[in-house]
């Protein structure tokens, strides 16, 4: 376990500013910032929560007030999504650049294998956070990932139904747990779960482990880059993906023009 909490260390560094993209608010930080961000969240001792909020949280949050609530307390917001980052040149300040899930877990790591951090990874598939734990220690000599699992979460059912899974937790006292449950579920989990679990800071790494682990495969770092990973995915997972991409995430684009039109007459 780190130090105990430095009471002179604040939460995270302070960002520019946040920007509202519908009903969430992100924080104006680029990659290198959120990576230190997260550090002091760590070190603060303090616990918290790290969303990553792309189109399809945009679009989840006006429809799930649960979700919201997640998105509304959480410590920081880092977006994860080039269409998203493209949207905020539109509705100003904008985001400085893409700060996805998946690419923040092999840094953080490597700064916990030199820092001392404690690592958890819950979340995936049976095995598949089992997996990525012996991919992270061998590819970060030192690292103490000291537990990994795939817990049956029912967001319908009590938390106290999931007492065994959060005393194992407790017990492991991580200082970062990776949390790999897809949204909304894994964002309203750990809001629900965040003061049980002080002092781990809880990141949202959505389909991470899979991805690690070589049981999904992600979208080159060019198709990413030029906000094309959706229609990757898309080809590559018709079948459970196809509502999303298709029906719910369009929604998105009304999301963004009501904003504009709001922005521009509270202009006038």
């Amino acid at each position: 376990m780190t130090s105990p909490p430095d009471a002179t260390v604040a939460p995270f560094p302070r960002p520019a500013g946040r920007l509202r993209v519908g009903q969430i608010s992100i924080d104006r930080l680029t990659f290198a910032e959120a990576l230190d961000a997260i550090e002091g969240l760590i070190r603060a001792g303090r616990g918290g929560t790290v969303f990553t909020p792309n189109v399809d949280h945009v679009v989840l949050a006006e429809e799930d007030e649960l979700f919201r609530s997640a998105y509304r307390d959480t410590d920081l917001s880092l977006v994860d999504g080039v269409p998203v980052v493209w949207a905020s040149r539109l509705l100003g300040p904008r985001l400085p650049e893409k700060v996805a899930g998946s690419d923040l877990i092999r840094p953080l790591a490597a700064r916990a294998a030199t820092k001392g951090w404690r690592l958890y990874l819950l979340g995936a598939a049976p095995g598949v956070a089992q997996r990525v734990k012996e991919i992270l220690e061998r590819n970060y000599p030192g690292i103490q990932v000291v537990g990994a699992g795939s817990p049956n979460v029912d967001l319908a059912k009590d938390v106290a139904d999931q007492k065994a899974v959060l005393d194992e937790v407790r017990a492991s006292r991580p200082d970062l747990l990776f949390l790999a449950l897809g949204a909304p579920k894994q964002e309203i989990w750990a809001h629900r779960i965040r003061q049980m679990l002080k002092p781990a800071v809880i990141l949202g790494v959505g389909g991470s482990f899979d991805f690690i682990a070589g049981t999904a495969k992600r979208a080159p770092p060019w198709i990413g880059d030029v906000g094309f990973e959706w229609l990757y995915r898309l080809v590559h997972e018709p079948r459970r993906l196809w509502k999303r991409y298709l029906v719910r995430d369009p929604k998105f684009v009304v999301i963004l023009a009501r904003q504009m039109l709001s922005n521009a007459r509270g202009s006038r």
